[in-house]
């Protein structure tokens, strides 16, 4: 199961934060907020991780 960690405000920090965390190991998903097709720009997005690596990123987003 996924959950939601953060919302970005937009598909390039959306990306931003996927990247960021796929880089520390963490499989992640961006979905948009409104349900709309991935891939639009200026729509809000949902940050989703596996709910067993949450307490990862919450130690990750602690430290920054």
């Amino acid at each position: 199961m996924w959950v939601e960690i953060k919302q970005a405000k937009n598909l390039m920090i959306a990306e931003t934060w996927k990247e960021f965390f796929e880089g520390e190991g963490i499989p992640t998903h961006i979905l948009p907020v409104t349900g709309e097709a991935p891939g639009r720009e200026m729509v809000a997005y949902r940050i989703l991780v596996p709910e067993d690596k949450k307490h990862v990123i919450d130690e990750i987003l602690r430290k920054l």
